[in-house]
């Protein structure tokens, strides 16, 4: 039997620190807790990012749980993407039963149920508050990402970015750049080459396929106003804790662009938003993106750089993100090593390929004499993980085998009713539930293309004002068409299903 006075004082060393901290657990040896071997975390170091991944049913989820409500209490925000619909539980408080009662006896924690101030937040038409970004905020770089564009086309972007700017034609929506879009290639084609050069028209055609790609999974309902201002994340509620602001984003996993586009827009967006802070007592604010593979799945290597960098430059903005996975192989190398958190569930070996990857895993951990890492990886129960993380000086902690403190808030969802009355309580529903539609670019093309129908009377003039009066068949457009000529000559590519940088922001353009 290993020496467990060792064990006691290498933990009581490693995972005693100086400011504030939370305790998620008590160590763990040879299957046994070790009493007193309590592990916290300090939150001055929480916003230098972090993994939680686990197989299946190994408590990742209520890995996430717990650590949002220690943040809250600490009166840290929290943003949770609520991908499998199973997070809303935290609004609501907790029941006492066997289990949790047998866990807490274990670890020496005092137990009390407790619901969290909780703001419920949607991408599409589902219950709660609506989050919208408008085209202009994107900026061409960040856009051109998204949509997959090569460098010419790109080019083409920032172009039209720039005639809107010189013209004053907002670009609010989708179909306000779809509509510049048709005009720079149709109407105003040779007027604007004049300016600002030569103008594919086969490029305008791939774009404008790649925009209606993106309108397919619902795009239309993100872009447009009023656009959600990220300091909202940063709430703290009436009682002095932080808010957590779940995502509700189940409807997600069959649209990845749409999923990717938000992704993108809130990172750019909190990057150019938060000022410099350095290191602080305790974050302003910690992301967890549950399914991280969704991100990173399709990414390019450009991407993978910039993704890289925003990890690095986003943390002395009191920013911590938090990817949540099945694999920790999900999550690439050079991602991988600037996260100072990592708390493993058990994995699963169930072929010679799970093998590799559960050996490859225990390679990332600490070298440690208590345990056996690759074979402890498969053989800890639910709730159970293998934590280490970063200290005050920067210094990884040893690895412990710890069991998880249980969440004190509902470990289930909320009924529908509850989410009705959520919603209807929140302090941000009114603010962003009425959408917008204010004057913008395509408004104002349409008036010029119809002030210049009734002076020439060689067309029907469109109609002007609101923008569901339909001037022309979309079929009909000549740069529709040109894109069923060239459709079986371009490539089709998804979209960047990846984090970058290049939004441009409403506080200041950063690139």
């Amino acid at each position: 039997m290993k020496n467990q006075a060792d064990f006691l004082e290498i933990v009581n060393t490693g995972y005693q620190f100086k400011g504030d901290r939370v305790k998620i657990g008590s160590a763990m040896l040879e299957g046994e807790v070790v009493a007193g071997a309590d592990v916290f975390l300090p939150l001055r170091t929480l916003n230098r990012h972090g993994l939680i991944a686990g197989a299946t049913g190994t408590g990742k989820t209520k890995t996430l749980q717990m650590l949002s409500e220690h943040l809250s209490d600490n009166s840290v925000p929290v943003l949770l993407m609520d991908i499998k619909g199973d997070l809303s539980g935290i609004a609501a408080s907790g029941a006492m039963n066997d289990k949790i009662k047998e866990r807490c006896q274990l670890i020496q924690v005092d137990w009390q149920p407790a619901a969290f101030p909780t703001e419920l937040m949607t991408l599409s038409n589902e219950k709660g508050i609506r989050l919208r970004a408008t085209v202009s905020e994107f900026g061409p770089v960040l856009l051109s990402k998204i949509l997959g564009l090569n460098d010419t086309q790109a080019g083409l972007v920032s172009m039209i970015f720039k005639y809107c700017d010189d013209n004053q034609l907002p670009l609010l929506d989708l179909k306000d750049f779809i509509k510049v879009l048709q005009f720079v290639g149709n109407e105003g084609k040779a007027e604007i080459e004049k300016s600002y050069g030569k103008i594919s028209t086969t490029s305008t055609g791939t774009i404008l396929r790649k925009v209606i790609e993106l309108q397919q999974q619902g795009a239309d309902v993100f872009f447009g106003e009023r656009s959600f201002e990220v300091e909202d994340l940063m709430r703290i509620s009436d009682d002095g804790r932080g808010m957590i602001n779940i995502i509700r984003v189940t409807d997600m996993q069959d649209r990845p662009k749409l999923f990717s586009t938000f992704m993108l827009q809130l990172l750019a967006e909190l990057y150019a938003t938060c000022p410099e802070e350095g290191d602080l007592d305790k974050p302003k604010l910690i992301l967890f993106i549950d399914e991280a593979h969704l991100i990173f799945k399709e990414a390019t290597e450009a991407l993978m750089q910039q993704i890289e960098t925003v990890i690095k430059l986003i943390r002395s903005k009191g920013v911590g993100i938090y990817f949540c996975t099945q694999n920790p192989q999900d999550i690439p190398a050079p991602i991988l090593s600037q996260l100072g958190l990592k708390v493993q569930h058990a994995l699963r070996a169930f072929t010679a390929a799970d093998r590799k990857t559960i050996k490859q895993a225990a390679e990332n951990f600490p070298e440690t004499e208590f345990y056996q890492t690759d074979e402890l990886l498969t053989q800890m129960g639910i709730g159970e993980a293998l934590v280490t993380l970063l200290n005050e000086k920067g210094i990884p902690t040893p690895l412990v085998h710890t069991l998880l403190c249980p969440p004190r808030s509902r470990m289930d969802v909320l009924s529908e009713d509850e989410i009705q009355s959520l919603v209807s309580a929140s302090k941000l529903a009114s603010k962003y539930a009425k959408e917008i539609d204010s004057e913008s670019a395509y408004e104002i093309l349409n008036a010029k293309l119809q002030e210049a129908a009734e002076r020439t009377g060689t067309a029907e003039a469109p109609q002007s004002g609101k923008r569901v009066v339909k001037e022309e068949s979309f079929f009909d457009n000549p740069v529709v068409k040109q894109v069923g000529r060239t459709a079986a000559s371009v490539i089709t590519r998804s979209l960047l299903g990846a984090l970058g940088l290049g939004g441009r922001s409403r506080k200041r353009n950063l690139w």
